[in-house]
């Protein structure tokens, strides 16, 4: 369990500031550990934008930039939810999907990334991409209420192992493209794993 309570160049709470201060907010206001993991995914999912829902250009990948930002894609938002988690001694991890994020403007199977968070001893999925029209992701013990729902029939795949660290295909693509629409035409479609 110790892997996935780490810190790391990209899950960077040890040395920001903010994300501390942030994580200690967030733990403050709850009542157990189970309303702070819903706290940091809510806050996460509902105060950080998805970059592709408000026509954001900067490409963020680093915990600290995302918070700094307050802009990142699904993979960006899993590093900051994942390093306010970390930062109070709740284990998180990185799943993954395979899907096609926009059937006309992105009709190629790509990955998406999201969270698993150990709480009450069992691991649950957590999605906070960013809710819009046609995406409820939920807070769930019981029940997974992830961003999409994956259809093999088109190919698409829900990947069920928990990494504890990011994929380094998807760290690749964040740190390569600077821009958001060259990120987009090269968003990663295999983990290297």
């Amino acid at each position: 369990m110790k892997e996935f309570l780490k810190a790391s160049e990209i899950i960077d709470f040890d040395s920001t500031l903010e994300i501390m201060l942030l994580s200690r907010e967030l733990a403050s206001a709850a009542q157990s550990e189970v309303e702070f993991v819903k706290l940091a995914y809510e806050y996460v999912r509902d105060e950080i934008a998805h970059s592709a829902d408000v026509g954001g250009t900067a490409v963020t990948c680093l915990a600290s930039e995302v918070l700094r930002e307050r802009q990142g894609i699904c993979f960006a938002k899993s590093h900051l939810l994942a390093a306010i988690l970390r930062c109070n001694g709740v284990p998180a991890g990185f799943c993954y999907q395979k899907l096609i994020l926009d059937d006309v403007w992105f009709p190629f199977l790509t990955l998406h990334g999201f969270n698993a968070v150990y709480v009450e001893n069992k691991w649950i999925r957590l999605d906070a991409r960013g809710n819009k029209e046609g995406v409820d992701a939920q807070f769930s013990l019981r029940r997974e209420r992830l961003a999409f729902d994956v259809r093999p029939e088109l190919g698409e795949e829900n990947f069920r192992e928990i990494y504890a660290e990011p994929d380094e295909n998807v760290i690749k693509a964040l740190t390569t493209h600077k821009k958001i629409q060259a990120l987009w035409k090269n968003l990663p479609t295999e983990l290297a794993v």
